[in-house]
């Protein structure tokens, strides 16, 4: 009998990390395309801002914009990490947009004592980036600190607010002939987590150690039945 409950525990414990990790080979292969996808929605040729506002925004989507960055305002200060330099501050600013309205542009970063750059006064500039709807904040996320001007997550309704702009986020790529004094931070996937392989080896190793635990408890049974 306690052969038997070793054998039917082990059997449905394997089977049940087995489907786990098979499950996860289906999440790899979904997100890959779904990554494949999106990188080459960040590099087709941009198209006006109104085309891929309407019907609906479409993140990602390359565009290109002309009009003029509003001096007047002060720009947000979103403090961030770059790998191979450390803290920095993304750059958001509030930018009149021709044939549109006001828009947020992430122009880019700048190390945290590099002082704020200025935007080109009352000059009639083309950008190039993508559009954006990041969700950065959480539950955990520290609330801006309005008199330091410094904020914590990129958070689109909240700085349209701040900024008095529509709800729209362009991540610059591009501003030719245009020093905005900022190294741009462009679109790119390696923001969105694709760890399902790693999820996938741990739980076929899983089932390989109850396997082994199964196949071990059973022959120690055995041999004590004996």
């Amino acid at each position: 009998m306690r052969l038997w409950f070793g054998v039917i525990v082990g059997v449905i414990g394997v089977g049940i990390l087995l489907s786990l990790g098979l499950w996860q080979v289906q999440r790899l292969a979904w997100k890959e395309d779904l990554l494949a996808r999106i990188e080459r929605e960040i590099a087709a040729d941009p198209v006006p801002l109104r085309a891929v506002l309407e019907p609906e925004l479409r993140r990602y989507s390359p565009v290109t914009v002309s009009g003029t960055f509003d001096v007047d305002a002060e720009p947000i200060r979103i403090l961030a990490s770059r790998k191979t330099v450390g803290a920095v501050y993304r750059i958001i600013r509030p930018f009149q947009a021709e044939g549109y309205g006001r828009i947020l542009v992430d122009t880019g970063w700048i190390v945290d004592d590099a002082g704020m750059p200025s935007a080109p006064a009352d000059e009639q500039i083309t950008l190039v980036g993508n559009l954006d709807t990041p969700i950065e904040a959480d539950g955990f996320t520290p609330a801006p600190d309005l008199e330091g001007n410094i904020w914590f997550a990129r958070d689109v309704p909240e700085m349209a607010r701040a900024l008095s702009t529509e709800p729209v986020l362009v991540v610059l790529r591009d501003a030719p002939e245009t020093d905005l004094g900022v190294t741009p931070w462009p679109v790119d996937t390696a923001g969105i987590p694709n760890d399902h392989l790693q999820y996938a080896i741990t739980w076929f190793s899983l089932a390989l150690i109850w396997g082994a635990m199964t196949v071990y408890f059973l022959l120690r049974t055995r041999r004590s039945a004996r």
